[in-house]
């Protein structure tokens, strides 16, 4: 189902050069684009305090280091590696599970949306999403790997505010019994 998803967004490349130069454009530069954009809520929230913007960056690194792990246990290759498709961007051969793109991308957008604000994680999340389908697009990823990148963010970021509220809970009841 995989291979067969990839397929049908994958041939679709090649047809058109203006859209072929957006989703080459989107699959390399776009998550520059996501990364400045999250800086508008992070730096608005900066006044108030700094442990939504250690959430986020915690979220991140964590997400990371859980794909990095993934990437070192699978044997998911890239697409261009067994397969022909229309490869539109350079890239290393190697794991192609989960993709490092997706996975930033998504923890950034994720991570924004539960810590600083819904709004500004829905405009990232679909920023993501772009980015995602554009890995496809330019044959260096599986949706599978998109959607690996994805759970891996959310995951992460669920843990963090499980982590968040523990803490946060913790330290109000402490300052309850020394006020």
């Amino acid at each position: 189902m995989n291979y067969h998803l990839f397929q049908i967004v994958n041939a679709a490349a090649g047809r058109s050069d203006l859209v072929d130069d957006v989703f080459e454009w989107s699959a390399v530069w776009l998550i520059y684009v996501l990364v400045a954009t999250a800086a508008v809520p992070v730096l608005a929230r900066l006044r108030r305090g700094r442990a939504a913007l250690v959430r986020v960056v915690v979220s991140l690194g964590l997400a990371f280091a859980v794909g990095q792990a993934v990437a070192a246990l699978s044997t998911e290759v890239r697409p261009f590696q067994t397969h022909p498709v229309h490869q539109l961007i350079p890239h290393a051969a190697g794991a192609s599970l989960p993709s490092d793109h997706a996975t930033a991308a998504f923890a950034v957008a994720f991570a924004v949306g539960a810590f600083l604000s819904r709004r500004w994680g829905v405009a990232l999340s679909v920023l993501a999403t772009i980015i995602g389908f554009a890995r496809v697009w330019t044959g260096v990823h599986y949706p599978g790997d998109i959607l690996a990148g994805a759970l891996i963010a959310a995951t992460a970021v669920a843990t963090i505010g499980v982590v968040a509220r523990a803490y946060d809970g913790r330290t109000s009841r402490r300052l309850d019994t020394t006020a």
